[in-house]
């Protein structure tokens, strides 16, 4: 995202080994007037990027790794033609590469659908202020990951932009010619990266406390730790942390849609529970770095789990307990996941583990630490 940007003309001074980040504002319209962007495996960067050159002048082209090219951005794209934007999707079936003929965003109204990814809402969301007029996006069928959307705004607020949203999100407004303003914003701790050290405490039996994070966070991804308390884990909120500690497991029936980055951590917790978890309502998630869906069954089934994989979820039940090599198909989060079960069944091998570092780069130095090594 920081090179993607500085691609664009906007000035970024990365300091506290990345951990502060100085950003010079561009007005809302990117400098660059050509840009060949590449992405790697990131799903957000094409998204929030594509929707902000649209707001700039020139030919910009965004392009990935190989699975980028299979995730759709068509309906993100469409959006953005409708607002007046020049964008095509060059792969098949609606995928990267995008190509970007930009002239500035007319603004207008829009109609995104809501059930493959917010990040197009999100994308279309922080870009619309800097359009030339206003902008009503309406979202079609039920919004996946609603929490996100929710964040977004917060964002927003806090860079001095209001949206008028309906009730159930079905329409947003913004105002033309919204102002950003410059604020220093602390960007609270990654709620999905804490779930994975929340699950170790689940399945050792130990204790972990999570701090700069509470019950109101702007991160849906907390509520994790409530999945984990009604498999029996005892939680204690307090106003600036978060601490679980594991006890006796059982298995649960849960919508996880709200929290679909944590599918993965919940799904290995569930093999050291008694009884069968249940995942439900996170189709979308099979659109992410990879089949997220497939990726679980399959790797579930290597560790001994018996596993009934759905269009939309999965029923994991746990099984006898054997060592296995685990694929990540270049998911970070499947590498921290299943780094959880090699916690307590000697013989666990993850392949790739250098995955991690697309957001986590520390996360096996991090977990050694919680490990006491």
């Amino acid at each position: 995202m920081i090179a993607g940007l500085r691609q664009l003309g906007i000035a970024i001074d990365a300091s506290d080994r990345g951990e502060t980040l100085v950003v010079e504002g561009c007005g809302g319209i990117p400098s660059a007037r050509e840009a060949e962007i590449f992405v790697d495996n990131s799903g957000t960067t094409i998204r929030f990027l594509t929707a902000l050159v649209t707001l700039g002048y020139g030919d910009f082209r965004l392009d990935g790794i190989s699975r980028m090219r299979e995730r759709p951005i068509g309906d993100l794209a469409v959006a953005l033609r409708q607002l007046g934007g020049q964008v095509m999707c060059e792969g098949p079936g609606e995928c990267p590469p995008v190509a970007i003929v930009a002239d500035g965003l007319p603004g207008g109204e829009a109609v995104i659908a809501g059930n493959i990814s917010s990040q197009f809402l999100s994308g279309l969301l922080m870009a619309a202020p800097c359009a030339e007029s206003a902008v009503t996006l309406r979202v079609e069928g039920a919004l996946v990951s609603v929490p996100y959307v929710l964040m977004t705004l917060a964002v927003m607020k806090s860079f001095g932009v209001l949206a008028e949203a309906s009730p159930d999100f079905s329409e947003i407004r913004i105002a033309a010619k919204s102002a950003y303003q410059s604020v220093d914003y602390s960007i609270e701790p990654d709620a999905s990266a804490a779930s994975y050290f929340w699950a170790a405490a689940a399945v050792t039996g130990g204790q972990v406390t999570v701090t700069g994070l509470s019950r109101n966070s702007l991160q849906g991804d907390v509520e994790f730790v409530d999945c984990l308390e009604k498999m029996g884990c005892n939680v204690r909120w307090e106003s600036d942390r978060v601490t679980v500690k594991g006890a006796t497991l059982k298995g649960i029936d849960v919508d996880m849609n709200a929290i679909s980055d944590t599918v993965q951590t919940l799904a290995v917790v569930a093999l050291f529970a008694e009884g069968p978890t249940r995942i439900r309502n996170v189709a979308h998630i099979r659109h992410k770095e990879t089949d997220r869906i497939a990726a679980l069954a399959t790797e579930l089934r290597k560790l001994g789990a018996a596993v009934d994989e759905t269009d939309s979820g999965l029923e994991i039940l746990p099984r006898l307990f054997q060592p296995a090599e685990i694929e990540t198909y270049n998911d970070h989060r499947m590498a921290m996941s299943f780094a959880l079960a090699g916690l307590v069944q000697p013989g666990v091998v993850i392949t790739d583990p250098g995955c991690t570092a697309k957001t986590y780069p520390r996360f096996f130095e991090d977990l050694e630490k919680v490990c006491g090594r």
